[in-house]
């Protein structure tokens, strides 16, 4: 059976409405190990013959088989695997990549080849086909270092590095001399020898006579079909078998060569590994492809750089920003629970929250205790009095008896000086406090007042501290002009409570006028066991009122998404420990900081989109910039891209190539913006002192965006470029 055969084929150019048939009605067959030339002059027809014969060009009517395949209906990508199983060319003005070593570029169809072998397998062949064909002192030079005649043996070995069954040459010596065009015919004449087909184009009769056969065509058909008469090429008949003493270049007995396959054989044969390859040949091509064109890469990636870093830059400032805003927003206490008693009502009318005192010490205690989603609890004796130290006088904004547990809830653990008061200092009622920024400027001068007294009312209180400067909160209200003492000695030693002066309003049914309220009907519903003395005998025998109640209690949620939770919890044990019914109302209300809190997220979320949406436009740029420099990346590379076609590669090997270079060229820049971007925050942060926080998510995110961006731009001139007909590639000026 022959290997090529043709029957019938024509093929016709359309240039627009206007039809230029090249080819009619051509049959022919090729025997294998024949050496075939075709003849005639330019424009009848030869090498579009040609390009049919290696699945370059399609024909417009008529049928074609290979080696008994039929490929003249077969899609682009299994004419592209024809193309390398089958097939190797030799191009008239060789076509060998520039820039890329002779060795680089013989190996380049294995890049794309079903069978695959290691990397020292594959160098190894490559450079004993560059010995064969006499260049092995040029396996390291660029075309440019080479001559015609040796840039010509380089396109010839690179059309056998995959033991094609059939070379197609395409006017192999019109570039070159005469010399050089008789060593090129006479290397075709010995692939013939050793049984591969060779079919050359050529216009020139001395070295037509070089082959066996000679087919003249004209006009687009055969005008003659002879055997070459006796004469140059029987000086090297076609032999039977190759000698076993001198390794040719299809044999598999080829130093090296133990990964071939003999002709015929099965797909599934050709996909054996013998060893892994270093990189995947893609993207090795993809990194070369880089690494060769340094200045269009690093434009291709400045405009990632520029986005990138600019994003990195913004999210480290806003993200400082946002800190700040939170450390602000937290010295009011976000996660903070406000549980005030309830209102008294007298003769139908409100007294207002507070009016009823309902909280206890032991309320504080028993929330700590047994709720979990609060972190720590405080409670609150209020006073309103004047401070008077020396010649000096100040009333401060909060003056505050607490626990030292205060200085948790409200984030306030840093002191500038001294220490904070203690549980025994609670117990103990001791004359000590703790005061602001402001009430050191307005009754110290500014000096140290560790060790100092204050007079409060009657009692003398010793400050061990200083609060660490708060500033203003959100509200405009001076957080520095406070007093903290333990709410015992406010409560005993400086308001001096008593049953005659307490703000106690009654809350036991009868005359609201003539009863006061006691500790044994504090809460509602709860039992009187002894009789009630009266407003007289009260007035007239006044005690002190001794761990009776608190005015607010202070918790801290756990965290921030807890304190719905944590106010549930409240709720249900203090109803429980006021004795509350079912359906009866609280003698007690939460009040939390949902607002602020809401003010937060809403300020937080509004700068997280901005910042998102000039990191998009500023990666949009990048991506256009990425788009726009591989379209034209792909405009100047068709050439290539048809060459790497015809050697055998398929669409998805251009696309992928392209697509890798494109992501590899983001990741280059993401990686370079994100140094200069954290360059730049430091920066700011050092000259203008602008609050900056570096952000690990910012930067992953800017990585798998740089990434992401790469294969969005990139896709689309991969795809133009895996569309490219292999031909008009090669046609492309």
């Amino acid at each position: 059976m022959a290997l090529i055969r043709l029957e019938n084929i024509c093929k016709t150019y359309n240039l627009g409405e206007i039809a230029i048939p090249v080819l009619s009605g051509i049959s022919l067959s090729i025997e294998r190990g024949e050496m075939v030339a075709l003849m005639g002059s330019s424009g009848s027809g030869k090498t579009t013959l040609l390009n049919i014969l290696g699945c370059l060009d399609r024909s417009t009517a008529g049928r074609y088989w290979l080696d008994g395949q039929e490929a003249s209906q077969l899609a682009p990508n299994q004419r592209a695997l024809l193309r390398t199983e089958k097939l190797g060319f030799v191009f008239q003005s060789f076509n060998l990549l520039p820039r890329t070593t002779a060795l680089q570029n013989v190996l380049m169809p294995l890049d794309y080849a079903l069978r695959r072998s290691s990397s020292g397998e594959v160098r190894h062949w490559g450079r004993s086909l560059l010995d064969r064909v006499g260049l092995t002192q040029r396996a390291g030079h660029v075309p440019s270092q080479m001559s015609g005649g040796q840039q010509q043996r380089v396109a010839i070995a690179r059309a056998l590095v995959n033991r094609p069954a059939v070379v197609l040459a395409d006017e192999p010596t019109g570039n070159l001399d005469s010399q050089t065009s008789a060593e090129i015919l006479r290397m075709l004449q010995q692939l013939s020898a050793e049984g591969i087909t060779v079919v050359l184009v050529t216009h020139d009769p001395k070295v037509a006579v070089y082959a066996h056969r000679v087919i003249r065509i004209k006009d687009g058909q055969i005008e003659s079909d002879q055997p070459q008469p006796s004469g140059v090429s029987a000086t090297l008949p076609l032999p039977q078998a190759t000698p076993a003493a001198e390794p040719s270049l299809s044999s598999p007995q080829v130093k090296g060569a133990s990964w071939s396959r003999p002709y015929g054989a099965s797909s599934s044969e050709t996909r054996r590994f013998h060893g892994p390859l270093r990189f995947p040949p893609t993207l090795r091509t993809a990194l070369i492809a880089v690494q060769r064109n340094k200045l269009r890469s690093v434009l291709t990636a400045l405009g990632v750089i520029i986005g990138v870093g600019a994003v990195i830059t913004m999210m480290e400032i806003g993200q400082g920003a946002k800190i700040a805003i939170q450390r602000t927003i937290a010295t009011m206490g976000v996660n903070n629970l406000m549980v005030e008693s309830g209102a008294a009502t007298s003769s139908g009318v409100s007294q207002g929250e507070g009016s009823v005192l309902t909280l206890t010490p032991q309320d504080a205690e028993e929330i700590a205790r047994q709720c979990p989603a609060v972190a720590e609890v405080a409670p609150i004796v209020r006073a309103r009095t004047q401070i008077i130290y020396g010649n000096r006088n100040w009333l401060p904004q909060y003056f505050n008896g607490t626990t030292p547990s205060f200085l948790i809830v409200r984030d306030w653990q840093e002191l500038d000086e001294g220490e904070m008061f203690t549980d025994r200092d609670l117990h103990n009622a001791a004359q000590v406090c703790l005061i602001g920024a402001t009430l050191v400027r307005e009754l110290f001068d500014g000096h140290s007042p560790l060790g100092k007294e204050i007079r409060v009312n009657n009692a003398r209180l010793r400050v061990i501290g200083v609060l660490s400067r708060k500033g203003a909160n959100m509200m405009g209200t001076d957080q520095d002009d406070v007093l903290l003492a333990p709410w015992t000695t406010i409560k005993y030693r400086v308001a001096g409570t008593t049953l005659t002066n307490a703000n106690q309003t009654p809350v036991f049914s009868g005359s609201t006028s003539q009863q006061i309220n006691s500790l044994n009907n504090l809460y509602p519903g709860a039992a009187a066991i002894y009789s009630l003395p009266s407003a007289s005998q009260v007035a007239d025998t006044p005690q002190p009122v001794r761990f009776v109640n608190v005015d607010p209690i202070i918790a801290k949620a756990v965290s921030a998404e807890m304190i719905a939770e944590a106010a549930e919890q409240i709720t249900s044990l203090l109803r429980q420990r006021h004795h509350i019914r079912p359906g009866q109302a609280s003698d007690f209300h939460i009040r939390d900081m949902a607002e602020i809190t809401q003010a937060m997220a809403s300020a937080s979320e509004l700068m997280s989109a901005l910042l998102l949406a000039v990191a998009l436009i500023s990666l949009l740029v990048g991506g256009v910039g990425i788009m726009n420099i591989m379209l034209v990346s792909v405009t100047e590379r068709t050439r290539e891209i048809g060459l790497r076609m015809a050697v055998g590669a398929r669409s998805h090997h251009i696309l992928r190539q392209f697509l890798v270079e494109a992501t590899v060229l983001c990741l280059c820049g993401g990686a370079i913006g994100i140094a200069l971007g954290h360059g730049a925050a430091i920066l700011a942060r050092s000259t203008l002192r602008w609050p900056t926080e570096a952000s690990l998510s910012s930067i992953a995110a800017a990585v798998a965006v740089s990434a992401t961006i790469g294969v969005l731009f990139g896709f689309y001139p991969a795809w133009k470029a895996s569309r490219l007909d292999p031909i008009e590639g090669l046609r492309y000026e």
